[in-house]
């Protein structure tokens, strides 16, 4: 269980109540033993001291089983209250507060409209909240020799997400992308529909979204396209091991002339508690491309990652 530092305080509190009223025929040392283990807070270690104690004292089955309910009974308590202290600070926080973010820094090599190596940056933020979650991103990958730009690619994009069950959610997206190597000096994409968490377990998630997309295309040689899409998307996430995990993004804007298919694939590595290293691959295909374009554009990076 995660707990913020207000979550934390009422866990510690709810805690201290006394778990139960000793009895004199438990042996003092098994007493000790037991109050140790509940101090932690941890039930399964409580259950499992209990258990050693029952083996060793069957007389005194009927107290330790008291004694375990008690404790389950505050453990319960204790959690419900940091829940509700926990929404209330949600409910309580400013605009600024609640943020989580991750910064990525490295190297890109690009094969396709553009074939070199340069510098690439993303930030991405998240902001959790009871029933809402804000999610904003932004990306560069950027090169310039002897005075002239031979890559620049940006990307910005905000996603809010509605809860309305368990899994399933209802999502927004206002995204903005420039590439003037693909032939486009702006894109603009507005999206919207439901998104379903399919997998939700602690070493692996994986979520689909699907709904009607709006698209604007500004293309560098002038002139621009407008188009109703479909939007599809998919984000995987598979941990490894406890430092090592997979990643697999994927999208699809489908329409009437060019649609863009993009898949990204990372396996990142764990070097300290907030700092990873990632490897990836990202293939973008645009199905029908502005004249003098390629199809077809691939980026490998490998980038040091920061969370905050």
């Amino acid at each position: 269980m995660k707990f913020t530092n207000v979550r934390i305080a009422a866990f510690a509190l709810a805690l201290s109540a006394p778990a139960y009223t000793a009895q004199a025929q438990l042996p003092e040392p098994v007493r000790a033993m037991i109050d140790a283990a509940i101090a932690t807070g941890d039930e399964e270690k409580v259950r499992t001291v209990i258990e050693l104690a029952r083996t060793t004292n069957p007389d005194d089955a009927v107290e330790l089983d008291t004694i375990l309910a008690s404790f389950e009974t505050n453990l319960a308590a204790a959690e419900a209250e940091a829940a509700a202290l926990e929404k209330q600070e949600i409910r309580s926080a400013g605009l600024f507060e609640n943020w989580s973010g991750r910064g990525e820094l490295g190297a890109f090599n690009s094969t396709g409209n553009a074939s070199n190596t340069g510098i690439t940056a993303s930030l991405g933020l998240t902001r959790e909240g009871i029933n809402w979650r804000h999610k904003l991103r932004a990306r560069a990958d950027y090169q310039r020799n002897n005075g002239v730009t031979t890559r620049e690619q940006f990307l910005a994009a905000y996603e809010p997400n509605l809860k309305l069950s368990d899994r399933l959610f209802a999502f927004a997206l206002a995204q903005y992308e420039r590439d003037r190597f693909q032939g486009f000096s702006g894109r603009y994409s507005l999206s919207g529909g439901l998104g379903y968490e399919v997998i939700d377990e602690d070493d692996m998630t994986l979520s689909v979204q699907a709904g009607p997309a709006y698209r604007r295309t500004e293309f560098v040689g002038g002139g621009s396209t407008s188009n109703l899409a479909g939007l599809g998307s998919l984000d995987f996430d598979w941990q490894l091991a406890e430092s090592i995990s997979l990643t697999q993004d994927a999208s699809a804007f489908i329409q009437s002339g060019s649609s863009t298919l993009i898949s990204d694939t990372g396996l990142q590595a764990a070097l300290m508690d907030n700092v990873k290293v990632r490897l990836s691959y990202t293939v973008e295909h645009d199905t029908d491309p502005p004249a003098g374009a390629v199809k077809t554009d691939t980026l490998s990076r490998i980038t040091l990652i920061y969370d905050f």
